[in-house]
């Protein structure tokens, strides 16, 4: 018997296909990073010239990187934090974009409805044998968990009528058509999350890159000059160093909290099917 799963495959799987495709997504992500870094963070007006310089009439960024200005603001005192800076903020934008995918993309995998009354309604009427009712009811809920129970139902009621199996092996082809729709749905659900999980350790790497240069730089000030420390270069430098060190922890802090969030809702997603597809294997043993 051929189950309905193979039949609706091909469409299930296309839809698989929508959503942020990392490749392309994230190299421009990481320009506007850069975009932001240079012409936002580093715009003139965020810095004000050394009152110990004279001559300035103007603000460039040539001056910034003489080091003849000095931040004004904090954007300023971010963008002197050095060439890590534009790294971990393509980073934090990755993240949040990201983020944004995944909570859109599970809220339509739950469906229209509430899947908690979703789970009751359909249990109540497999408890009931009311098998057309309850895919009236996932026609209602759509999303990943109304696909998955429908594609359930549909084999229900194909094996109700066949004549070709004994029961054991219709449960068999019961179990199996539910596992293979679970089995397509999941993907969409789970796209994606490595890069939240990968960012929310390589951020912290990347940081402490960034602060391993910027004290590189704070201690060659302090042993440069003769034994008197440049105090300015030896400011520049541990600044550096603790912009890199915030940046990377609340980057890596953002991602592992919105990691842990969404990967929690998918394991409710996933219960709520379990829940659904055993409801529906004991109505079918109970009726037939």
């Amino acid at each position: 018997m051929e189950m309905n799963v193979s039949n609706n495959e091909e469409q299930v799987v296309a839809k698989k296909l929508g959503g942020l495709n990392p490749a392309l997504i994230i190299p421009i992500l990481i320009v506007l990073g850069i975009c932001i870094y240079l012409f936002v963070l580093g715009n003139p007006g965020n810095f004000k010239a050394d009152p110990r310089l004279n001559g300035l009439s103007s603000v460039s960024f040539s001056d910034l990187e003489a080091k003849e200005l000095h931040p004004s603001g904090f954007m300023g005192v971010i963008y002197m934090g050095g060439i890590i800076v534009p790294i971990l903020i393509s980073f934090m934008i990755i993240v949040i974009v990201f983020s944004i995918e995944r909570a859109l993309v599970l809220r339509k995998a739950a469906g229209k409805g509430n899947v908690d009354n979703f789970v009751l309604n359909v249990r109540r009427l497999l408890n009931q044998n009311k098998v057309d009712e309850a895919l009236e009811e996932c026609d209602r809920q759509e999303g990943s968990v109304g696909n998955v129970v429908k594609e359930g139902l549909t084999t229900y009621k194909a094996l109700a009528h066949d004549t070709t199996m004994n029961k054991e092996q219709k449960m068999v082809a019961l179990n199996k058509s539910i596992e293979e729709a679970t089995t397509l749905e999941m993907p969409m659900l789970e796209k994606n999350m490595m890069i939240l999980s990968t960012l929310g350790t390589v951020a912290t790497l990347v940081a402490l890159l960034g602060t391993v240069i910027g004290m590189i730089k704070a201690f060659s000030a302090l042993g440069s000059g003769g034994g008197t420390p440049d105090s300015a270069a030896l400011s520049i430098g541990i600044s550096e160093a603790l912009v890199n060190t915030a940046l990377g922890i609340g980057t890596s802090a953002v991602a592992i909290i919105l990691y842990n969030y969404f990967t929690s809702k998918i394991d409710g997603l996933t219960f709520k099917i379990d829940e659904i597809a055993m409801s529906i294997q004991q109505s079918f043993a109970e009726f037939h």
